[in-house]
């Protein structure tokens, strides 16, 4: 059942103005929207939470983390009913999202029980050194407070409410608080509610976890710009994120925004795997482009390829499999909007052409191929903004010099991908330190959208991809965005944390 309602620490709580979702398909429903004055409310519960969950033991957080995502599982077919509704995703999507979730919550779980993230180091003092004598030092990482998470548009589970960064931040022992997504309210009520459960269950302090449904600017500003708010993790637009960025920064005492912003994802493809598989390639290509009706952070929309005779056999193979794609719906009729407009974008822009060209209307998406040749790449750098959908872009470059040159006039990147057969070793390996510089994840003979979330994971990269190139949005690394290290000098063991004791 929906309440329609905030759940600020542990209390379902409405507001005056409510707000109507806007489904794909099947019912509307109203919720409360968020407003400052219940923000200041879930921050100062979420600080009085930090006292007793940022000092509690690592078997106490897993237990909570584990019971969060048997409560998910168990509310499984509602979470699927109502996001199929609201974001027209399949069923199937909804329900492999919903195990990526539950798996994050479970990995941080484990992950935090081997205690290797809390990085505990210790230089025993040397009190015969000359000409000084060393202090004993012991070191280790503690929970930063309170974290304020938006909510995703893309992700109604893996990147929203109970997704990583709320995962990553339990995990170190920071309290959340959630900025819903407008666009799959209901589905994030129904996870709330799975948190609550597990809150209730786990006997921990209630000011944990809040969840701010809707609202405006207002509502965002005041979550990122409250005294109490550690730090801030974000998945969403380049406008939205750096303005929320430009907020943490410029606050009285500057706090860490961990935003994945966009990436166009490039694939270079060299001239001997063309020549053997081009036609595969391509068509494996479209399938990425199109997964999701191209609304994945790491939708590959740029193909680099030389020209001549291979090149042109892979540009057609491509539109030839993009046509069969059938339109799919759209997460929000904003979005929708948006695809529209970047495809304008990169229509109407100097020596650009058509390969495939489509109609789609209302909250539809069908594909687009174009071509531009290197030189009016270098000429435009417009042609290198994300266009969030399915819409691909082949740049035709003179040779591998200026292959090269489109690599370096990247913007940062979450992901670079190389096509390559033995023979093209030699120019992967001129092209590798390039691609090291623009992106945190590097793929060979594979295409980049779907993320496996394991210990070794990079989902982050160089600004515009995401706000931090140091942090992961995805994997157990994601931890370290939401701890600090501290160190102790000469402590009596007494007064250690129980972890360095």
């Amino acid at each position: 059942m929906l309440t329609g309602k905030h759940l600020v620490a542990g209390e379902w709580v409405g507001s005056k103005i409510r707000f109507s979702s806007s489904p794909a398909h099947g019912p509307s429903h109203e919720f409360a929207i968020g407003t400052p004055d219940l923000v200041d409310q879930a921050c100062r519960a979420a600080e009085e939470a930090f006292w007793s969950y940022g000092y509690s033991s690592r078997e106490d957080r897993a237990r909570f983390l584990n019971a969060v995502a048997d409560e998910i599982e168990a509310r499984g077919d509602a979470i699927t009913e109502i996001g199929t509704q609201e974001t027209g995703l399949p069923e199937a999507r909804l329900q492999g999202e919903r195990g990526r979730t539950t798996g994050q919550l479970r990995l941080f779980a484990d992950h935090i029980l081997k205690g290797e993230y809390l990085d505990r180091r210790h230089d025993a003092a040397l009190p015969d050194r000359q000409p000084l004598p060393r202090p004993d030092l012991r070191m280790i990482q503690l929970p930063v407070g309170p974290v304020a998470v938006f909510g995703a548009s893309n992700f109604p589970l893996a990147f929203s409410t109970a997704g990583g960064d709320t995962a990553a931040a339990l995990a170190a022992g920071c309290p959340v608080v959630v900025k819903g997504h407008s666009a799959h309210p209901g589905t994030g009520e129904i996870v709330a509610q799975a948190i609550a459960a597990a809150v209730e269950t786990c006997g921990i302090h209630p000011g944990v976890f809040s969840l701010i449904q809707g609202g405006k600017r207002d509502v965002g500003q005041a979550l990122v710009t409250h005294p109490l708010i550690r730090a801030v993790g974000f998945t969403g637009s380049l406008a939205g994120g750096r303005a929320l960025f430009d907020l943490c920064a410029s606050r009285p005492e500057p706090i860490p925004f961990f935003g994945e912003l966009g990436s166009v994802n490039p694939m270079f493809l060299l001239p001997n795997a063309v020549a053997a598989r081009g036609g595969e390639i391509a068509k494996g290509w479209a399938g990425s482009l199109t997964m999701g009706a191209g609304q994945f952070c790491t939708n590959p929309g740029i193909a680099v390829v030389i020209e001549g005779d291979d090149g042109e056999t892979f540009a057609n193979a491509a539109a030839a499999a993009l046509q069969t794609v059938d339109a799919q719906t759209m997460l929000t009729d904003g979005i929708a909007e948006a695809y529209r407009t970047g495809r304008d974008r990169i229509a109407a822009t100097a020596g650009v052409q058509e390969l495939l060209t489509s109609t789609c209307d209302l909250r539809n998406a069908t594909p687009y191929l174009y071509r531009v040749s290197g030189e009016d790449w270098l000429g435009n750098h417009v042609l290198g903004e994300e266009v969030f959908g399915p819409l691909g872009l082949v740049v035709t470059v003179g040779d591998f010099q200026e292959m090269q040159a489109v690599a370096r006039s990247l913007q940062g990147q979450l992901t670079c991908t190389i096509h390559m057969d033995e023979a093209d070793a030699e120019k992967g390996q001129a092209l590798m330190p390039i691609l090291e510089r623009k992106a945190g994840r590097i793929l060979a003979n594979g295409f980049p959208t779907g993320v496996e979330v394991c210990d070794a994971m990079v989902h982050g990269g160089p600004y515009p991809a995401s706000t931090n190139f140091g942090a992961t949005s995805v994997g157990t690394l994601s931890i370290r965005r939401f701890l600090r290290p501290v160190c102790f000098q000469n402590m009596p063991e007494t007064l250690l944390p129980k972890e360095l004791q």
